[in-house]
């Protein structure tokens, strides 16, 4: 907008001088270095919360470098604007009895939507399943399964997995440790 603004002024007028353009030019450029910072601060903003969503506000704008009323408003913004969708708490899995997590891959025999579709409804119903990614390459699916032990994952992948009808390859990548859970 600023930048048309410029132009408009120096098509509309052929005596424009030189100062007057490096005047401009030097706003233009100010502007848009205010617009590069406002955005960090929301990357930012973004990036503490994705940390710790039960960050106080207080301490969100202290790590930022921003006043506690200019932070709110801007997490106030983003929650607006639908970026900022929920807030997440961190569960300690094994306090809860959960001890065998897995990242399984899932391919079907028919790439069609119908198929897809049943695949979907009979996953979203499965409480074992945690995550449920649609990825592309050798395999259709990417599910985050966590269940108390082996034996009843063994359960969940013959009787869940097994019976959804279409799915042709079901493969089991066993989580031994996580280094990063965010």
């Amino acid at each position: 907008f600023i930048h048309k603004s410029i132009l408009q002024l120096i098509d509309q007028k052929n005596n424009f001088h030189f100062t007057q353009f490096v005047v401009l030019y030097c706003l233009f450029k100010f502007l848009c270095a205010i617009k590069i910072a406002m955005e960090r601060y929301n990357e930012q903003i973004l990036f503490e919360l994705s940390r710790d969503s039960n960050i106080s506000n207080i301490e969100l704008a202290e790590r930022i470098g921003l006043s506690p009323s200019a932070c709110l408003r801007r997490v106030q913004e983003l929650e607006r604007k639908k970026i900022i969708t929920g807030y997440k708490a961190h569960i300690d899995t094994e306090q809860l009895g959960i001890g065998f997590k897995a990242f399984v891959t899932v391919g079907l025999s028919e790439h069609t939507n119908a198929a897809q579709m049943k695949f979907e409804q009979a996953i979203t119903l499965s409480k074992e399943v945690l995550e449920c990614h649609n990825v592309t390459g050798a395999f259709e699916y990417i599910l985050r399964v966590e269940t108390v032990d082996l034996k009843s994952y063994k359960q969940f992948h013959t009787n869940v997995l097994g019976n959804i009808e279409k799915v042709a390859t079901i493969t089991t990548h066993v989580v031994m440790a996580s280094i990063k859970d965010s």
